[in-house]
């Protein structure tokens, strides 16, 4: 498949909720030159069901929709339409800015709905270099917040994989890292093999006043009773035949760092008493020994196994969870983050090719390509995307012949990925259940127009539908 060349992405995903549609019209066709998408309602109830199943960067809605219901004890009149829009997106979009459209004398119930969320209104009859400017601020200030976040010191070159900060549910995850990050309080990762559940602890403890000291990752599964004790707490001289010298544990090994144990779930009934012991009274006695030592660290765990169940089953220490759950992070699939897929891609991409070939130029990768990457499960998550990623670039260069490496195209996908892809993702990620196909079409075409910088031409090539057939369903849709 050949290469579409995109244009620049610059839109935003604008919600215009309007009674009437020759104003809507307007309103759309304003927004359409720097690049926005644009879905029109005409109702309150048709803006709900947007908000519950869409994405959006801004809502600019009309304050007075005469053909709207009212909410329960009020007249019905839609006098509180744009006020119920405006609750319903702090609600189901927290991260989009709102505007309020009204007419003259309802300027001070706009004023109020400033107070309560919204980014700004307008008063019609609407001055549309004005209208546009507006939107334009507010789809900024979106795209501002989601870019700095405070953030940026966390994602480390050498640690990219797990932390790309692009998506919504990567964003809060981070927030909550630079939130935690400071105190002492033990922390509990959860989530799918392969999510980066260590490349988030060490996150913790760069982000932390122990980022000077080690940081030891130790896994605890697949290890006996007594190998895991001597490995946690160390041991002395003639503990054991063949301890011919004393040995430290990780626990005294990281002393006045972090200590991370992956897959805590896998740890003998046992252990865990002693594990509880320890991090209740920061103490520890090796092997073969009485003596207790003093051991300071900042304690983080991870598990891809259920703790709660298994507590409830009796194969896991209710003390114990509560002792490590001080604080928690779970860690979403990666198919339920996709925006995060093409930025993961690129930077994979810049990392394994100066390995297989330092010093020539980074290849790009066509869209394309990045379509069906993006398209796939991952059940292996960001380590699976990671190892496909490398496996393309080196088969790129068996290619280049030692040349500059080849744009990475679909042709380089491996088989099995090609063979087996994942339905269309939802823009934003989260999972697609319980959406009708109507709703996945309309935000499949939606975020490829924001691919194309509005191009249909392109989006159709991508889409793999017929240009006609796009301007259609751009018609079905009232999208812009």
């Amino acid at each position: 498949m050949s290469s579409t060349k995109l244009s620049k992405p610059i839109g935003a995903q604008v919600l215009i909720v309007e009674d009437e549609a020759e104003h809507a019209d307007v309103m759309a066709d304003a927004l359409r030159r720097p690049g926005h998408v644009c879905t029109i309602v005409g109702s309150v109830e048709s803006a709900m069901e947007e908000l519950r199943g869409g994405s959006f960067d801004v809502i600019v809605t009309d304050l007075r929709m005469p053909g709207s219901a009212g909410q329960e004890g009020t007249a019905g009149d839609g006098s509180d339409a744009g006020m119920r829009v405006l609750e319903a997106a702090q609600r189901l979009q927290p991260e989009a800015e709102a505007i309020m459209v009204t007419a003259h004398g309802d300027v001070p119930t706009a004023r109020a709905a400033f107070k309560h969320g919204a980014f700004d209104f307008i008063e019609k009859p609407l001055d549309l270099e004005l209208f546009r400017s507006l939107v334009n601020r507010a789809a900024e200030a979106v795209t501002l917040r989601h870019e700095s976040g405070g953030m940026s010191e966390l994602i480390q070159h050498d640690g990219f994989e797990g932390i790309v900060a692009g998506s919504e549910p990567m964003r809060k995850i981070l927030k909550a890292v630079t939130t935690v990050a400071p105190s002492t309080i033990s922390v509990l990762i959860t989530g799918e093999s392969g999510t980066g559940k260590e490349l988030i602890a060490e996150a913790l403890h760069k982000a932390s006043p122990r980022a000077g000291k080690r940081f030891v990752a130790f896994n605890c599964a697949g290890q006996s009773e007594s190998l895991l004790e001597d490995q946690l707490f160390g041991h002395v001289r003639g503990a054991f035949t063949g301890a011919d010298k004393d040995r430290e544990g990780v626990f005294e090994y990281a002393n006045g760092g972090t200590l991370f144990l992956d897959e805590i779930g896998d740890m003998p009934l046992t252990m865990q008493a002693k594990l509880l012991r320890v991090l209740e009274s920061g103490e520890l006695v090796r092997l073969g020994s009485n003596e207790q030592r003093k051991t300071d660290v900042r304690f983080v765990s991870a598990t891809n196994r259920d703790l709660k169940a298994m507590v409830g089953e009796g194969t896991f220490r209710e003390d114990l969870f509560f002792r490590i759950n001080a604080s928690h992070i779970h860690l979403p699939p990666l198919r339920d983050r996709r925006d995060d897929i093409p930025r993961i891609v690129r930077h994979a991409i810049a990392r394994y090719s100066e390995e297989v070939a330092p010093g020539r130029p980074v290849p790009g990768v066509t869209d394309a390509a990045l379509m069906r990457l993006t398209s796939f499960a991952w059940p292996g998550n960001v380590r699976q995307l990671l190892n496909i990623v490398q496996n393309m670039v080196v088969t790129a260069s068996g290619e280049s012949g030692g040349e500059a490496l080849p744009v990475l195209g679909v042709e380089h996908i491996p088989e099995q990925i090609r063979a087996d892809q994942d339905e269309t993702p939802e823009p934003g990620g989260g999972s697609l259940a319980g959406a009708s196909l109507e709703q996945l079409e309309k935000r499949a075409i939606r975020e490829t127009l924001r691919l194309t910088g509005g191009n249909r031409e392109q989006a159709a090539k991508l889409l793999g539908i017929g240009e006609r057939t796009l301007y259609r369903k751009l018609k079905e849709f009232n999208l812009r």
